[in-house]
């Protein structure tokens, strides 16, 4: 189903239960991307071969790691999920990056890990080893990063091609990008075959979040007061959170001023 149809389905259902006010202001269509449904998950033996492909080329093939990896094969869980317990077995560094970015407790990480990086590495370990990362920072709300991370990847040579455009399209429109989230909601929508409804729910409520969008005004302020407590509370005080400080207190005061003025012209 294209972006458009799939759109106006979500519309016709808010009209039927909330009436015309659920789109009482439409905006113009985010930029059309080519539709060809081409990006899929790979079955789920598929899947698994890979995986064991690639345990094997970095010489796990003891008895232990064969067991682990069939324990992990055999359970009910998300491929990706399967894939990132895959690579912690085959890579002591991917385990650690992994689990760091899994707890809570942790410090936020400032940069994205040079393994990510790393062009030596084969593109199915850097590729999904990315998503499985931003995917672990996407849950604390460490978008920054999550997205960086994200950018090492395509979407063709992960796993799951809905959750890299998914978290990336959650991580763009936490960070206030509005093209970019919508690039990439057309994407999940347009081009991943078997995106999961619950993705593409989520994705549909964000594009018409930000059809509300204005520059400057005082839902912008709210939505940047937001990602600055974001960032507090990942103890990230420094000169980015400042300057957005400093950008919301100037607009907080160009209001006052201008409510100033039209109560001194007789403004209501």
């Amino acid at each position: 189903m294209t972006l458009r149809r799939w759109f106006s389905a979500l519309a016709l259902g808010a009209l039927l239960v909330g009436g015309s006010s659920a789109l009482a202001e439409p905006e113009k269509k985010p930029k059309e991307l080519a539709s060809f449904g081409t990006l899929r998950a790979p079955s789920p033996d598929a899947a698994r071969s890979q995986a064991q492909d690639w345990l094997k080329g970095v010489g796990k093939t003891d008895e232990t790691t064969t067991k682990a990896f069939n324990a992990v094969w055999d359970q009910d869980r998300p491929l990706l999920d399967k894939v990132a317990d895959t690579l912690a077995l085959g890579d002591d560094e991917a385990r650690k990056l992994l689990a760091e970015a899994s707890n809570p407790a942790a410090p936020a990480p400032t940069a994205v890990p040079a393994l990510l990086k790393n062009a030596k590495q084969p593109v199915y370990f850097r590729s999904n080893l990315a998503l499985a990362y931003a995917k672990a920072l996407s849950n604390r709300r460490v978008h920054e990063e999550a997205l960086e991370a994200l950018r090492t990847a395509r979407p063709e040579n992960v796993v799951d091609p809905a959750a890299y455009l998914f978290h990336r399209a959650v991580a763009e429109h936490a960070m206030l990008l509005k093209n970019e989230a919508n690039d990439s909601i057309v994407q999940l929508l347009d081009d991943v075959q078997d995106a999961p409804e619950r993705y593409k729910m989520v994705a549909a409520l964000m594009h018409f979040d930000m059809l509300t969008w204005r520059d400057k005004d005082l839902g912008w302020i709210a939505r940047k007061m937001d990602n600055i407590e974001r960032r507090l509370e990942l103890a990230r005080g420094g000169p980015q959170t400042q300057k957005m400080q400093k950008e919301v207190v100037a607009r907080l005061d160009e209001l006052i001023k201008e409510l100033e003025n039209r109560n001194k012209n007789g403004g209501s």
